[in-house]
């Protein structure tokens, strides 16, 4: 690894710690009700919101939350699948795109909806602009707002007693949009914009290259900086073309790809400042980020690693790989930024990317898949990545209290059975379906025959699908033909299942939690701040994602990168 790989990753965590304090600290006011800097702008626009949506503000039990926001989610649900269906007859179609097929619109419904943005089409040559603003880009703003309102309904129960109020689904998700995500993503979009992204309503436009006998091609048009803007603040990901950013139109330059990079971890980084800070001890939220960063780091580290390594078998074609596998990675981009992207995007709900993942390395495409399959909580979504975490971390403190016979606490609430129960139903959801659809999908022939390679590869392929849509990331490995029915519709109930089935028991917990009585700590309280706690709390993490994928890993990516280097099993 080279000095200035070590460089570029040192100042895109610096300027990402430099951000987490006043982006989080502003966070906290927002969701607690207190003055804030843009309330003169947008107080009088949230009570009209209220007065016309006829919302009440006062505040809800756990149960009334979850209602608010299956139905409201069900709402953005058949309105993405209508749009989607009916575009053809809608406006701010110049391409006159016709209606996409009925299992990619429940797929791009359900992706869109829960925060994911798996792309079974090409963006640009499949979705009219009022299909991409109105559906697609609607939902990226609301999808995150219902991901964090979920985290601040948890903090709520943490730090609340003897109560069954966790706050008003209405009201989080209003703030969440109107004074956190519109003014970061109306910020981006200017700077996306004054550094070339492009944004307008025109027609695509006819050019003829400028080489010996050309033939006239089309160049794609669109409002682009939006939709990239709020993609990546949200950890939506997806793109509106389907090279995504690696497009030069979605990222046209090294200050784009950096700040495009930064804005993928920022909202995520902050939220655990802003946890500290509603739970009134910001030791805690700092013991959360110490531990996504101490996963982090090294991946990243390690990603780049193997993507600098020599392919042996172009090593025995006499090939210059003197700047790495640049297999599927822009030129301008290169291998360092191409591998800290690809970390950051599947360490989150992101999903986006500037580089093709399936042709990274075995081993830099096990990073990939790792990261997404410990429930993406290094950083994960906006709002579910840290209530993912902080299941882990209600699983560690029950693990500690086994182990020295005391009642286990977390922020001065006793850890039950019954949050145990929720907490493992939550954990272990994930790789079920992960599981049980990639063996499916494994003897299946018509899912097989969307596979574009044979053998651990493939398999790796399946899998990275179906770890990609039920933790709600939406990359893929390009090599798996996405638009087959048998992944648009598994892969869609999938995606629901991925996002809901986790939020009804974290907002269970969160009402349970909320009721309870906050305990004075004691001599023999478990302290969850410091470091003992934190390299516990990556033990379990890690050794619950061992022990529920290293044997499919076994059969995919590490199978691959050992007959790769020529071990073959006889």
């Amino acid at each position: 690894m080279t000095a200035i790989a070590l460089w570029q990753v040192t100042l895109y965590l610096l300027v990402l710690l430099l951000c987490v304090v006043p982006l989080g600290a502003y966070m906290a006011k927002v969701y607690q009700g207190q003055p804030c800097l843009l309330d003169s702008i947008n107080t009088p626009l949230e009570r009209m919101i209220y007065r016309l949506c006829g919302i009440q503000s006062q505040e809800m039990d756990w149960k009334q939350y979850l209602r608010a926001l299956l139905f409201f989610n069900i709402i953005g649900l058949f309105a993405v699948y209508a749009v989607s269906r009916l575009q053809y007859f809608l406006p701010l179609n110049p391409e006159e795109f016709s209606a996409i097929t009925p299992t990619i619109a429940f797929n791009t419904a359900a992706s869109f909806v829960s925060n994911t943005n798996w792309q079974a089409y090409a963006g640009e040559n499949a979705l009219s602009y009022f299909t991409q603003m109105s559906a697609l880009t609607v939902q990226n703003f609301l999808s995150a707002a219902t991901g964090m309102a979920v985290l601040v309904a948890l903090i709520r129960g943490l730090s609340r007693s003897e109560t069954t109020s966790l706050g008003n689904f209405w009201v989080d998700m209003t703030r969440g949009v109107l004074y956190i995500l519109l003014p970061l993503a109306f910020i981006f979009s200017l700077i996306l914009i004054s550094q070339g992204v492009i944004q307008n309503l025109k027609p695509y436009e006819k050019f003829t290259p400028i080489v010996n006998n050309a033939t006239e091609q089309i160049m794609p048009m669109g409002p682009v900086a939006s939709q990239v803007a709020i993609k990546q603040l949200g950890t939506n990901g997806g793109g509106f073309f389907n090279s995504n950013s690696a497009h030069p139109f979605e990222n046209p330059n090294p200050m784009t790809n950096f700040l495009e990079m930064l804005a993928i971890l920022l909202i995520p980084a902050a939220l655990c400042y802003m946890f500290g800070v509603m739970i009134n001890d910001k030791r805690q939220g700092w013991a959360l980020l110490a531990a996504m960063l101490c996963l982090f780091i090294p991946l990243v580290l390690g990603t780049i690693a193997f993507e600098n390594t020599a392919h042996p078998e172009l090593t025995q074609l006499n090939i210059d790989q003197s700047s790495g596998n640049m297999e599927g990675k822009e030129t301008r981009i290169g291998t360092t930024l191409s591998a800290l992207w690809a970390v950051a995007t599947t360490a989150t709900s992101n999903g986006s990317v500037n580089a093709m993942h399936d042709s990274f390395t075995p081993l830099g495409g096990l990073v990939l898949l790792g990261l997404m399959q410990i429930g993406e909580v290094v950083f994960g979504g906006v709002g579910s990545g840290l209530y993912g975490m902080v299941l882990m971390v209600i699983m560690t403190v029950f693990i500690a209290g086994l182990m020295v016979g005391r009642t286990p606490e977390y922020l001065g609430k006793k850890i039950e059975p019954y949050e145990m129960k929720m907490a493992s139903f939550a954990i272990l959801i994930m790789p079920i379906f992960v599981l049980l659809f990639t063996a499916i999908a494994a003897v299946t022939p018509s899912a097989l025959s969307a596979l574009g390679n044979p053998g651990s590869h493939g398999l790796s392929e399946i899998l990275y699908a179906f770890t990609s849509m039920l933790n709600n990331n939406g990359s893929a490995f390009a090599g798996l033909n996405s638009s087959n029915p048998f992944y648009t519709v598994l892969g869609g109930l999938g995606i629901l299942i991925g996002r809901y089935w986790i939020m009804i028991p974290i907002l269970a917990i969160a009402g349970s939690l909320a009721r309870k009585k906050t305990i004075p700590q004691t001599a023999g309280t478990l302290p969850t701040h410091n470091a003992f706690f934190v390299i516990l709390l990556l033990c379990v993490i890690i050794i619950i994602a061992a022990l529920t994928f290293f044997p499919v890993l076994g059969l995919g990516p590490i199978v691959e990168y050992l007959m790769l280097w020529g071990f073959h099993g006889h």
